[in-house]
């Protein structure tokens, strides 16, 4: 059984207990305070508002998160510098000009895009609207969790499917285990923690038939990261008006993880529907919507982001090659690959050397998944990783 996870449970994921600190990991779901690594069973629990206070140590890597290391844009910093006067205001307008440079380049109407503080609000309001006691929503196994967990919390019921023998998510299987209680069927593509991709027009083509019988949820998070983004969203089947929710974010190559700017677009009555569950203009910043206005779409930007990705991803790709270790091709920012140690002792190995990764279990092996930094950031997890391997 594969262990998947969001982002609520990676905040709650038991941690790494070197140097008394306490860390996240990869499918374990809670918080444990410091302890000796041979007493875990005696360790307390903290609650999330308690993990918040503790102290991320001084790394040398930061591959964890699945961040841009590379940060936002210039004129994205500018726009945010010059917005700090006004910043006591609503971000009203700017709002509604961020929808304007979306529905402009996409070609839709306004009434189809609703902003977010990041994806997550948005992911959470589906779950909240969609699945109600005795629901239930379809999802890869492994895949992203946030939607999926908190459907749960609603008493909703979670059917995993699991992936290909490629790693990639079996759509055909997905389709057939939709039942009269399914009430939603998530899909993220590129898929994490695997980085795997699905063929566009098998995609494209599932998406059809099964959003005439249920609500199907796009997660397009990583798509920036893949060489044509427009042949693989699914935004133009929401314009042939099919019943689809694409999930955006600038979270990832965007550089704003920290900034918190993320979209849906869908049918307008969707849209409709699901504003009052999710926290929408209100949790935006104006200086957020500011740098957001400022660097989407920026080329020049994206591409130089992207280009230092692939650079990083391809060290690492050797990196693992001269060490005998295989890994799944990526088309996103970060790389699974089957570590030959049981995963929470490699990722507390490796945080002891100032790295910071996660794992995974599934098939029965333990993996890594590593996110890509700086070059540096790599360099410094290939000096950790060869005194384990």
């Amino acid at each position: 059984m594969a262990s998947s996870m969001s982002r609520r449970d990676w905040l709650k994921a038991s941690t790494l207990l070197t140097s008394g600190f306490t860390f996240l990991s990869g499918p374990l779901t809670s918080v444990a305070a410091p302890a000796s690594p041979a007493n875990m069973e005696g360790s307390k629990f903290l609650t999330e508002r308690e993990f918040y206070r503790q102290e991320i140590p001084d790394l040398k890597a930061r591959l964890f998160a699945n961040e841009n290391p590379f940060g936002p844009s210039d004129k994205a910093k500018q726009a945010i510098i010059d917005s700090l006067a006004k910043s006591y205001q609503y971000p009203f307008m700017d709002i509604a000009a961020m929808i304007d440079k979306i529905t402009a380049y996409e070609g839709l109407k306004p009434n189809m895009v609703l902003m977010s503080s990041g994806s997550s609000p948005i992911l959470h309001g589906a779950a909240n609207y969609y699945c109600k006691p005795g629901d239930s929503v379809v999802t890869a196994d492994p895949s992203y969790a946030d939607l999926p967990t908190h459907a749960e919390d609603f008493k909703a019921k979670w059917i995993k499917v699991p992936l290909t023998k490629e790693f990639s998510l079996d759509l055909d299987a997905m389709e057939k285990a939709i039942d009269s209680t399914t009430k939603l069927v998530y899909i993220c593509n590129p898929n994490n923690p695997t980085a795997t991709i699905v063929d566009a027009a098998k995609l494209k083509d599932f998406c059809e038939r099964v959003s005439k019988k249920v609500m199907v949820f796009v997660d397009e998070a990583y798509i920036d990261y893949l060489p044509d983004p427009e042949k693989t969203t699914l935004i133009e089947s929401v314009k042939k008006g099919q019943n689809i929710i694409v999930a955006r974010t600038f979270s990832k190559l965007y550089g704003f993880a920290g900034l918190r700017i993320g979209y849906m677009v869908a049918q307008p009555k969707t849209v409709e529907l699901l504003e009052p569950y999710c926290v929408g203009r209100i949790g935006i910043s104006g200086p957020s919507i500011k740098a957001a206005i400022a660097s989407y779409r920026d080329k020049e930007f994206l591409a130089e982001a992207l280009k230092k990705t692939m650079a990083s991803k391809e060290f690492l790709y050797k990196t693992l090659k001269d060490e005998g270790y295989s890994y799944i091709p990526s088309s996103a920012n970060f790389v699974m690959f089957e570590i030959k140690m049981d995963g929470q002792r490699f990722v507390n190995e490796m945080m002891k050397r100032g790295v910071g990764v996660r794992f995974w279990e599934f098939n029965n092996k333990h993996w890594c998944r590593i996110s890509i930094g700086r070059m540096d950031e790599m360099e410094a997890f290939a000096a950790a990783f060869k005194e384990l391997s």
